[in-house]
């Protein structure tokens, strides 16, 4: 059996944290304003309904928050990529 460790233990910084919490959120809201609009179309408002109050905030949430959420996503995952390489080449 080899004896060294394969999967080197390194830490979570806090850019981490903050960039997997706050892709959750984007994309949570993202997905909420999405099944909101669904919604409100099922319930009878048409296109200009949407256009007036809050409804275009609801309606540009999915459609620039799950892009950003995806870029904060693979800019996390390759900062973690790299992050490991660079802990198992000095071990």
């Amino acid at each position: 059996m080899s004896t060294k460790n394969s999967d080197p233990d390194v830490p979570i910084r806090r850019l981490d944290r903050m960039l997997a919490f706050t892709a959750l959120g984007i994309a949570a809201a993202s997905v909420v304003c999405f099944f909101a609009i669904i919604i409100g179309t099922a319930l009878g408002m048409n296109q200009y309904a949407f256009g007036e109050g809050v409804w275009p905030i609801v309606a540009a949430i999915p459609y620039w928050g799950l892009p950003v959420a995806f870029l904060m996503i693979i800019a996390l995952l390759t900062m973690s990529f790299i992050r490991k390489g660079r802990a198992s080449s000095r071990s």
